[in-house]
């Protein structure tokens, strides 16, 4: 599998572009950390109120067990402690809703600031790349085998602007059916080039038409 171009200039372009993306990905997580640190503090008040208020709970359920034991009056006296450490106890569940509501927002907050970008840029990186490893390394299964260069230059009569083509030849479809191995060459190239591929070497001795010589290996 070929992840990166033969050619020295597109190869340091996608070693840059893959860079890009890992330092996106890494900038956008220490993003998305800050912020859900961020937004945890918003949490400090619950866990405040929750702490106060159950501390409060337990005092008044203690006052109101103790002045339960008075003879006569301790259940009515208690009373009002009873509701008042009910009363708390309540506050203190509502300070833990706002910790854990807090708590959420941190983690879906965070996650979305840090998916988000991410997740463009490799909508735009990914496609590219994946359609460049699969060309590049089907075209080098084809070059290590030592298969006729016709195929590429069939791909560029495919594939090239017809103003790329004409500079090859003023009639570059006849002259490949001629079997003119310049220009045979020449579009072999245009076509590896684009896939990212060095053209190999054809012997001096191959110079004539198709199928003489070594069966379509170029110079580069």
């Amino acid at each position: 599998m070929m992840l990166y171009a033969d050619l020295p200039v597109r190869r340091a372009w996608q070693v840059a572009g893959d860079l890009f993306v890992v330092l996106w990905t890494w900038l956008w997580i220490d993003v998305a950390h800050a912020v859900r640190d961020a937004t945890l503090r918003l949490a400090d008040p619950g866990r405040r109120i929750d702490s106060s208020a159950s501390d409060l709970a337990g005092r008044l359920r203690d006052a109101g067990d103790s002045v339960a034991r008075i003879p006569l009056v301790g259940d009515d006296v208690s009373s009002p402690f009873d509701g008042a450490g009910r009363a708390a106890q309540g506050l203190a569940g509502a300070g833990r809703q706002q910790v854990a509501a807090a708590e959420s927002l941190a983690h879906w907050l965070g996650l979305t600031v840090a998916l988000v970008p991410i997740l463009l840029l490799l909508l735009l990186w990914l496609p590219p790349r994946v359609r460049f490893v699969r060309r590049a390394s089907a075209g080098r299964r084809f070059l290590d085998s030592g298969a006729d260069l016709d195929l590429f230059a069939l791909r560029a009569m495919a594939h090239q602007p017809l103003h790329v083509l004409a500079r090859v030849d003023d009639d570059p479809a006849g002259a490949w059916r001629r079997g003119e191995t310049r220009v045979v060459d020449e579009l072999a190239r245009l076509e590896l080039r684009a896939s990212g591929l060095r053209p190999p070497r054809r012997p001096a001795a191959a110079s004539g038409p198709r199928g003489a010589g070594t069966g379509g290996r170029l110079t580069p």
